[in-house]
């Protein structure tokens, strides 16, 4: 990370979402703890990818970076200014900067506008009038996206649902953010279609110096998307690394599993990797266990896992800026343990 203000930079991150029960009167009897204590920083024209399983609180967490969720406690800045709890008046000029990119491409145009009216909507509620017009500047936008520019009259359900995602990603460009949270931007689509999508995101990347924080499950799309990569566990980031350390030298016991699971081609006379399934289910986020809130899946848990949340810090043997939040970090000879099941078919 480079010694100036970051773009970006989360500390102390933390969403619960209140459980309401009782009856007849309704009262809070818990929380769901969606995101937990995220610590987090991103460059200008940077790419962080964000990944872990279902439910681990990815998409909470973009959505409390663009202000879309108040956070309960943390903080939030931008280019050295707090926006954790600013106002709509705080908010007006830094809307502009920070986009996101929505998972569903069929839910997030209004079936009723055009396209030209939907990428032109963020110009007009921000007064944007750009030179030569924003009809002008919206057939751009299409054509930047790989799209006919005399698509502009058409509506949604006349495209491809990679196409609608192009839509969407002009809609983000439109105002010229520095920062776009792309929330599993490719998930909904075909796989012949999602490497067109990334390359795109790619390019405009390069093109225009955006900053990205792609949230995926898809661990290949992350790692060709991606220069640094936090993993995610029930609502704390487990390790954060560049991706190739990250995937070349995974410390965590999850990492690690995570990335055993990646489909791998091989030569026949190649070994297959050895795939880790993990026993037991993803604990409720309403009551997580205590300690290291993946000790209860972990073939190294201990009574100090049990005691004892790891902090996120570097530890011995990592490259500078690989941070791993684990009392007992993996080597690259660790051997496999009996409480893993492994994959007879990987194995085979």
């Amino acid at each position: 990370m480079s010694s100036t203000t970051p773009l970006l930079d989360v500390a102390g991150l933390t969403k619960h979402f209140p459980v309401k029960g009782g009856f007849p009167i309704r009262r809070t009897i818990g929380a769901v703890q969606a995101v937990d204590g995220l610590d987090f920083q991103v460059a200008e024209g940077e790419s962080l990818g964000l990944v872990g399983e279902s439910g681990c609180g990815k998409s909470t967490t973009g959505r409390l970076i663009t202000r879309l969720l108040e956070p309960t406690a943390g903080k939030i800045s931008y280019r050295g200014q707090d926006i954790t709890h600013a106002g709509r008046k705080d908010l007006a000029p830094i809307r502009s900067e920070i986009q996101m990119i929505f998972q569903d491409p069929y839910a997030s145009l209004n079936p009723r506008q055009t396209v030209g009216k939907i990428i032109s909507g963020p110009m007009e509620i921000n007064n944007i009038k750009p030179e030569g017009g924003r009809e002008k500047r919206v057939r751009e936008l299409l054509e930047i996206v790989g799209l006919n520019p005399e698509h502009y009259n058409r509506f949604p359900h006349e495209f491809s649902g990679g196409q609608r995602q192009r839509i969407g990603v002009a809609r983000a460009l439109a105002l010229e953010p520095k920062l776009i949270v792309a929330d599993e931007p490719v998930s909904a689509l075909d796989v012949s279609i999602q490497a067109q999508v990334v390359n795109l995101l790619q390019q405009l990347q390069r093109d225009l110096g955006i900053a990205f924080v792609f949230i995926a499950h898809d661990l290949a799309v992350v790692r060709h998307f991606s220069q640094r990569v936090a993993v995610m566990y029930l609502g704390k980031i487990v390790e954060i690394a560049d991706r190739d350390d990250l995937y070349g030298n995974p410390r965590h016991p999850y990492t690690r599993a995570l990335l055993s699971a990646v489909p791998e081609a091989t030569a026949d006379e190649t070994p297959a990797r050895e795939r880790i399934r993990l026993v037991g289910d993803v604990p409720s986020p309403i009551s997580p266990p205590s300690g290291c809130r993946f000790r209860t899946r972990c073939w190294k848990a201990t009574d100090k896992c049990a005691s004892e949340a790891p902090p996120l810090v570097q530890v011995e043997g990592n490259k500078p800026g690989h941070l791993t939040a684990c009392h007992y970090p993996e080597t690259a000879d660790t051997v496999p343990s009996p409480h893993l099941t492994k994959d007879p078919e990987a194995a085979a």
